[in-house]
């Protein structure tokens, strides 16, 4: 008998530890840092660490495990990054994922010449208006660094350039202390004063520990001054697998373990409540072309492995997705990147950058993030999972079809057919369909939607009084290096 009440929906998921395995890596990331500890580069944060009960060698930083303990039970197991008008965005908890392209690549692919070229400022302000207009691409990375503006302070005409652009959650990067500081005083003015900032906060860091086991000085000035602030961070290690860590997965996830919960600690000792997001930077390196592979499934592994272990803990996770090791964007880009983006969102990743990245993080592909936005939007509907209820499973629209009849004029199939989801570039016509529509590839059509994007697509402005603040900070900055 169906009970009409009755309802049930699961989210697909994968389990890679067992809970006695989830235990033991906790448990040898305790002893590596009260055996081996940390490098602690900023003598203020060691002074933090030495009161709270930590043991201190000249830069090294032993910590007792309840003060790791602590940490994990101090901070927030929920953050929420809202849009640039304050509104809820994403609440990163839980296995809710949502997708974001990657961060600072010194090359892009050109969208009309298709030349690998040195990325410039209007590239961070295009991938900002694509990243607006794309439906299932939830936040915005920079993705270039531009080579045509003032070095040292290119972070902040990146960050001007992407809140100018879209007004989805950002995650940013800072090369300084003092241009943190900067970013902020813009991000402040957008939203509409310190307080409102911290309420509703549209934008997180990006920042890491260096690896192996080091919280570098502006890693750590970063944090102290976010973590004041209360201000969201993301803080990953960026390991190389075989080169910066172990080779194994197992030692590289301690360590990288060990790297993230030691940087939790600080920001909670800065303040009970801070709130981070973790996980993520487990990168293997290719022994025998030297490289750094981001589409390795030693990577995959160990990240979605990674995810789990912030998931054991309640920590929000930045995870890895839509990226290749390829050079440009073509069926190797377009694989990789599809099964990053199922493997992620399996795994429960919430935070889920990098979509975009080829050549292993060193070159941005506007073809791959809008290739990668269809794929999201496939698998978003995959992790919606099949609704169990008396509607869906439909035995009287069945008994009233009865066996031999079809059930295209039924008004049970108008009422659900729309919910299926239903692709933007993918083609599912017939051959004479798709040749008389100029046999177009995927490459061919995902290319014409980036151009029209860039041609046609306009971005909501800010107000004006607020680009002139976000000038007058650039203008000062600029004042400060001559």
């Amino acid at each position: 008998m169906i009970n009409g009440d009755f309802v049930a929906q699961v989210s697909p998921g994968i389990k890679l530890l067992s809970d006695d395995q989830k235990q033991e890596i906790h448990g040898a990331t305790l002893e590596l840092l009260r055996r081996t500890g940390v490098n602690v580069l900023v003598p203020e944060v060691r002074e933090l660490l030495k009161k709270a009960g930590c043991w201190l060698d000249g830069e090294r930083v032993r910590i007792p495990s309840h003060l790791i303990e602590w940490a994990i039970r101090s901070a927030p197991t929920r953050v929420v990054l809202c849009d640039r008008d304050g509104n809820p965005a994403m609440e990163l908890e839980g296995r809710k994922g949502y997708y974001g392209t990657g961060s600072d690549t010194p090359f892009v692919l050109d969208a009309y010449t298709g030349e690998r070229r040195e990325a410039v400022l209007a590239d961070v302000a295009n991938v900002a208006k694509l990243v607006d207009a794309l439906e299932h691409i939830d936040f915005l990375m920079c993705m270039g660094i531009a080579s045509d503006v003032t070095e040292n302070l290119s972070d902040l005409y990146h960050f001007r350039e992407m809140v100018s652009n879209t007004t989805k959650p950002i995650i940013y990067t800072a090369w300084s202390r003092r241009n943190l500081e900067a970013i902020i005083e813009m991000a402040e003015a957008v939203a509409g004063g310190a307080e409102a900032l911290q309420r509703n906060p549209f934008c997180a860091l990006y920042s890491e520990p260096i690896s192996p086991l080091t919280h570098a000085e502006e890693s750590c000035e970063k944090l102290l001054f976010l973590a004041d602030k209360g201000l969201p961070v993301v803080y990953t290690p960026g390991m190389m697998v075989g080169a910066t860590a172990p080779v194994t997965v197992a030692g590289a996830l301690v360590q990288a373990n060990a790297e993230q919960l030691s940087g939790l600690l600080i920001t909670q000792l800065v303040r009970e409540g801070a709130p981070m997001i973790g996980a993520g930077g487990i990168l293997f390196m290719d022994m025998g072309q030297g490289l750094i592979s981001y589409a390795a499934p030693e990577v995959m592994l160990g990240n979605t492995a990674f995810a789990e272990m912030c998931h054991f803990y309640e920590i929000p996770i930045f995870a890895f997705s839509g990226c290749s090791d390829a050079k440009v964007f073509d069926q190797q880009a377009a694989a990789e990147g599809a099964v990053w983006m199922m493997i992620t969102a399996l795994g429960g990743g919430n935070l889920i950058h990098d979509v975009g990245y080829l050549e292993g993080g060193i070159t941005a592909s506007y073809e791959q993030i809008a290739a990668m936005d269809e794929v999201a939007g496939l698998v978003k509907r995959f992790m919606g999972g099949i609704e169990i209820n008396e509607e869906t499973i439909a035995l009287d629209v069945i008994d009233q079809v009865g066996p031999g009849g079809h059930f295209v004029g039924e008004e049970h199939t108008f009422k659900h057919f729309r919910r299926n989801w239903v692709p933007k570039l993918f083609d599912r016509s017939s051959r004479e369909s798709w040749e008389l529509a100029g046999s177009l590839t995927m490459g061919d059509r995902v290319n014409a939607k980036v151009r029209d994007i860039f041609e046609t697509y306009r971005p909501a402005p800010l107000d004006e009084g607020v680009v002139k603040t976000l000038d007058a900070v650039i203008e000062k900055a600029e004042g400060r290096m001559k």
